[in-house]
């Protein structure tokens, strides 16, 4: 009962899409039968040109198929709530590690990269529980001035977005035209903020792509492991 009481999600059934949906799926599965039961009989017994015939037979099959594993999803469409407040108190939440791959700066941009492990810094979860590591497989010298960088913009950052309460914690989509949203009904005080921060932001792009830019994976390299706490992440 108190596990019960203590669930973070509910599941329901849509009962009546459901109805509708296994309606609907009857009508074509019958239709689908009667196509597939006159195309084989047509094949077997009647006068029609084989090679044609055969291949729209297994086409039709192979359609049906298709169709009929995509049913599963429209068989029992469920609506699920979240219960936000039988969360945990932050104390008792379990830690979360979050892992970010890369390999090489040539195809994949180290601003991009660097904005992934922003957005998992910027996780609305308890900082002491919170720890991000970027494992980078083509061991570029860039890639850790790059990550120093965005620890050093970080501490600008993160502050920003919770005392805002910001929704889109990837800087690049934020002060994109995409995060138009996040800009609608705020303050003034908000607004030169943003100001700051969009500035701060550029510099920080600016610094990664002079360096990172021709950088390249480096195959003879020894294993290099940084670790960096930062008490200013503390929420």
């Amino acid at each position: 009962m108190a596990a019960a009481t203590m669930s973070l999600n509910s599941c329901s059934v849509q009962q009546p899409r459901a109805a509708a949906q296994r309606l609907h799926m009857l009508l074509h599965f019958t239709a689908t039968v009667a196509i597939l039961y006159y195309r084989l009989t047509n094949l077997i017994h009647g006068d029609v040109p084989t090679l044609p015939w055969v291949l729209m037979t297994v086409s039709e099959f192979i359609f049906s198929f298709i169709w009929f594993l995509t049913q599963a999803f429209r068989w029992r469409p469920v609506a699920r709530t979240v219960a936000l407040h039988n969360l945990p108190d932050d104390d008792q939440l379990p830690k979360v590690d979050v892992f970010i791959c890369t390999a090489d700066p040539s195809k994949e941009p180290t601003v991009e990269v660097m904005n992934t492990v922003l957005s998992a810094m910027g996780l609305d979860y308890p900082s002491e529980k919170l720890a991000v590591y970027l494992s980078d497989d083509g061991g570029a010298p860039s890639t850790v001035y790059a990550m120093k960088e965005a620890c050093s913009f970080a501490k600008e950052w993160l502050p920003f977005c919770r005392k805002y309460r910001v929704k889109s914690r990837c800087p690049e989509w934020f002060f994109s035209s995409y995060g138009h949203d996040e800009l609608l009904f705020r303050s003034q005080e908000f607004e030169d903020d943003e100001q700051k921060m969009k500035l701060a932001y550029k510099q920080f792009k600016e610094n990664v792509e002079r360096k990172t830019n021709g950088a390249s994976a480096v195959n003879d390299r020894p294993p290099h492991i940084s670790v960096w706490f930062f008490d200013s992440f503390q929420r």
